[in-house]
């Protein structure tokens, strides 16, 4: 088991802030630093550049880019070169098919999102092994033509960068297992891993019978800790309250969740009135969405994630706690 942790960098936290949160998630043994990439938030590519000078050994890359805002895959495959030669071989790529509520307001159609990815992928991985990638005529988005990275310093042929696919449904899921080392799956709870983890095998045996073994399932958690558990599930609420708003039907289902409830959450959050958000959301949709309360109780839950077959947790953010720092020491204690 690995761990990870996810910053979010918005208005009310810095850089330098998210890079010392770093060296001490670092200094708590946690193996991976993932962050986000939102247009509205600072931008991931100069963050990640500051941890990789400030740290030593913590894994570090965006969690997630997409072949849709972040294009074209040969400026992803030149940032991810650079990021590896500044870390000395720490960075990890996180990628996926891009947020359906985000690219709208950008006025990108989000059409063909697997396949899009599916090529961005292969041409990232051509270029960051040294490739110089030829046109084929079989590609419809990224069909180069003599692309090769040719001032950069590559990744040594034995320690490529690792790319893990960010999947929720099937198509993206399988997509991770065919071409991925690891997937970032949204998710809190073993019952959403009962149906993702043997989509993702099938698919890596489809490849070769032994990629599972070596394959990374990632939890991408919506975490909040602290000592109280009062305080640790009051901060996910509003987290829980936005996951569930933006659930299918079938998810609420098989988290046995009241879909008429979740419909007045959905309106609360319309009206953006937190206040009523806060008193509609129950230990249902915290526990079906979060892992929020005492470190004992996040233990438990961290334990049930390893059993149903999860390799690597992220600690996602917000909240992570009602203290950030607190947080992460007492994450620290239970690795």
């Amino acid at each position: 088991m690995s761990y990870g942790i996810e910053f979010v960098p918005p208005g009310n936290i810095t850089v330098k802030q998210v890079v010392n949160y770093c060296k001490l998630a670092e200094q708590k043994d946690i193996d991976f630093a993932w962050i986000t990439n939102h247009y509205n938030n600072r931008h991931c590519y100069p963050t990640l550049a500051a941890i990789a000078e400030a740290t030593d050994s913590i894994k570090m890359g965006p969690g997630i880019m997409n072949t849709f805002t972040d294009t074209p895959p040969a400026a992803i495959a030149s940032f991810m070169c650079t990021l590896n030669e500044i870390s000395e071989g720490r960075a990890v790529l996180g990628i996926g098919p891009g947020d359906l509520s985000t690219l709208p307001k950008l006025a990108i159609e989000a059409s063909k999102p697997v396949s899009r990815l599916r090529e961005g992928v292969q041409q990232i991985a051509a270029l960051c092994a040294g490739e110089e990638v030829k046109k084929t005529g079989n590609m419809e988005f990224f069909d180069y033509d003599g692309a090769k990275l040719t001032g950069v310093t590559l990744p040594a042929k034995k320690k490529q960068i690792p790319i893990y696919i960010g999947a929720q449904g099937p198509k993206m899921l399988t997509l991770a297992g065919e071409i991925g080392q690891g997937a970032l799956i949204n998710a809190s709870n073993p019952k959403d891993f009962e149906l993702a983890i043997p989509a993702i095998k099938a698919a890596c045996d489809s490849v070769d019978e032994k990629k599972f073994k070596k394959f990374d399932v990632g939890a991408y958690t919506a975490m909040s800790i602290d000592k109280s558990e009062k305080k640790a599930r009051n901060a996910a609420k509003i987290v829980a309250a936005f996951i569930a708003a933006g659930s299918p039907p079938a998810l609420l289902d098989r988290h046995g969740l009241d879909q008429a409830n979740v419909g007045k959450i959905k309106d609360a959050l319309g009206r953006f009135d937190f206040g009523a958000v806060g008193g509609l959301v129950g230990d249902a949709e915290i526990d079906a969405f979060t892992i929020a309360g005492t470190p004992d109780m996040v233990q438990q839950k961290c334990e049930d994630l390893t059993a149903s077959g999860v390799t690597q947790i992220i600690f996602g953010s917000p909240p992570l706690g009602p203290d950030m720092t607190n947080s992460i020491r007492l994450l620290g204690k239970l690795i």
